[in-house]
């Protein structure tokens, strides 16, 4: 073998400047995800799977996620399938208490209203010409919950995957730089420093109740949602019965440890620049900015309608805690909540409207999925 064959037969031969510019993208994700601490568990994965992801492939040789037959493409098929996203909300249910939700009802209703960023962006995104069904796929964008973004797009346009999936984990990555000024902007420093009454205590009969009850009515109103939301309040019981530990301690730590590594990688390795750098990626990832803005701000001025009947105000903050970042909007909420008053802890109020934020953004994609399917 000749050096010319030898360099034919390389990488080098075939990469593009498209797939340099994503390989600096995967290394900014990692660096953001070391440095700054943005979402290190999904950061992490997704960058390092962008950096191979653009290594370009040789012909004959099938070694990318969309080459039948590579090791890649397998494990890509948990996402193109759906398959990921459900264990992922298996090992979430595991992991979240609904008690506060359960104590304040009221707070339900700062999750429903951030949802408007998703049906938005859904109109937004027809206006910009794509089909109703890739408009769906986009607007979920808006919920910042990567798992469900990713399994609505596998359902309705597999072809826009890789950059619906690349920017809703993104946009969860920044919460902490995109959601404060909109925040900020629609409080006043008095909104900002309302103090919350300690939530009521829920009793261990309430907390087995609700994923059963939960489950029937959010998939009788919306049948679409029974696979995310039906992993989710499984996994909710697995932990709140009590006689089920070691399954509850495995879907929240191995299971979802395993499945998290597995997506994050495939996902950043199915952006390949060949197939990753279109308009269509830079419109997706305009309009996903756009969504989570508008959640953001829809769940805010929700809570100071609220406020217009209630005695009690509720902290408009909160609203902000209606998407479903778990747990990075609440702790965003905490922050600026501690920045103007040392005393008022909001952490466990914005978690009512964070996990509420996520029971409302799967009831939403159940919902699209089953108007759009067909589209």
């Amino acid at each position: 073998m000749d050096f010319l064959t030898f360099y034919n037969n390389s990488g080098f031969a075939h990469i593009e400047w498209g797939n340099l510019i994503m390989m600096a993208v995967g290394i900014i994700f990692i660096y953001l995800a070391i440095s700054k601490d943005y979402e290190p568990l999904l950061l992490v994965p997704i960058g390092f799977g962008i950096v191979v992801g653009n290594i370009p492939p040789i012909e004959g040789m099938p070694l990318s996620v969309y080459a039948q037959g590579s090791v890649f493409y397998y494990i890509y098929q948990g996402v193109m399938k759906g398959i990921y996203p459900p264990l992922i909300f298996l090992g979430i249910g595991a992991m979240t208490d609904f008690s506060t939700m359960l104590s304040n009802p009221k707070l339900i209703l700062l999750g429903a209203a951030a949802q408007i960023g998703v049906f938005l962006t859904f109109i937004g995104s027809l206006f910009l010409g794509f089909t109703p069904a890739q408009s769906g796929a986009i607007g979920i964008i808006g919920g910042a919950d990567g798992p469900t973004a990713i399994f609505l797009s596998s359902m309705l346009a597999p072809d826009l995957l890789g950059p619906i999936a690349i920017a809703a984990y993104s946009y969860m990555a920044l919460v902490p730089v995109i959601q404060p000024p909109v925040m900020y902007l629609l409080t006043s420093k008095k909104e900002r420093r309302i103090h919350m009454p300690p939530p009521r205590q829920v009793s261990k009969k309430e907390k087995i109740i609700f994923p059963i009850v939960a489950f029937l009515i959010c998939a009788l109103i919306a049948p679409g949602s029974m696979t995310l939301l039906g992993m989710l309040f499984f996994g909710n019981l697995l932990k709140e019965s009590m006689v089920t530990d070691r399954l509850a301690n495995t879907a929240r730590n191995a299971v979802i440890d395993t499945v998290t590594i597995l997506l994050g990688f495939s996902v950043g390795a199915s952006t390949q620049a060949q197939t990753f750098l279109t308009p269509q990626s830079v419109y997706i990832f305009v309009l996903g900015a756009m969504s989570f803005v508008i959640a953001t701000m829809g769940g805010v001025l929700f809570a100071k309608f609220m406020n217009l009947f209630l005695k009690k105000k509720i902290n408009p903050l909160l609203g902000a805690a209606g998407v479903s970042a778990v747990p990075d909007s609440a702790r965003v909420v905490h922050q600026i909540g501690l920045k103007e008053d040392p005393s008022n802890y909001l952490l466990m109020h914005a978690m009512a409207p964070n996990v509420a934020g996520v029971i409302g953004s799967a009831i939403a994609a159940g919902v699209l999925w089953s108007a759009l399917g067909n589209f």
